[in-house]
């Protein structure tokens, strides 16, 4: 019995010399390790066992029964491939296809590992994988690409999500939002007269009899 990508698969009429990757393509149907070198040179055959990358042809299947194994088949979600996956298509890495499922395994070794790695480090964790088609450039290309939008959807997740809610708009109470508060305070009626009105005595004196003042202006 092994546990591959999350499940438990039974494993019957197997040698107990055979390797991992034999046990993966012939017992189990999961292709995508490749059986390029048998030796461990070439990469093409890489997988995880508990998290670690290994060369799956130099692993014992009989070693890794109470192990988690991690193939290329496990790397997609709901059938879709994942990040690393996608911009190692975009970006021209895949070529013949032989490699670039050990590829894209160390791709995501390295960056579980080192979420942001420098291009001498990306080169380092990929020495391990021999491309005769496509080269390399590709490959250090997609690293990158990965790099940029996992952080920017980390920052979007920071910011806190949208919400396409509609929003109710704040009414401001009297007195409030700009509107002067003697607007509501309450008014004089419409004939009230006002203290200073035309039938009151003019201020200063002047009581508007012009028959009661002398010439030079005093009271007669």
């Amino acid at each position: 019995m092994l546990r591959v990508n999350g499940a438990d698969r039974p494993v019957t009429d197997a040698w107990i010399g055979e390797s991992l990757l034999y046990v993966l393509r012939e017992r189990l149907g999961l292709a995508g390790a490749k059986d390029g070198c048998s030796q461990g040179e070439c990469g093409a055959c890489n997988v995880q066992v508990d998290g670690r990358l290994v060369a799956s042809c130099l692993v014992p299947a009989v070693t890794s029964a109470n192990s988690e194994v991690r193939t290329v088949e496990g790397l997609a979600t709901d059938g879709r491939p994942s990040d690393v996956q996608r911009a190692l298509a975009r970006r021209g890495a895949v070529q013949c296809g032989f490699c670039v499922p050990g590829m894209a395994m160390t791709v995501h070794n390295l960056l579980e590992g080192n979420p942001a790695p420098t291009e001498l480090e990306a080169r380092q964790a990929l020495c391990g994988n021999l491309c005769r088609c496509s080269g390399y450039r590709g490959v250090l290309e997609a690293v990158q690409e990965v790099v940029a939008e996992r952080e920017a959807h980390a920052d979007d997740a920071q910011a806190g999500p949208e919400t396409d809610e509609p929003r109710i708009p704040h009414q401001a109470g009297p007195g409030a939002g700009g509107v002067n508060p003697s607007a509501f305070e309450p008014q004089p009626p419409p004939d009230a007269r006002d203290a200073t009105g035309p039938h009151d005595p003019p201020p200063y004196g002047d009581h508007g009899d012009h028959d009661n003042h002398g010439q030079d202006g005093g009271h007669a």
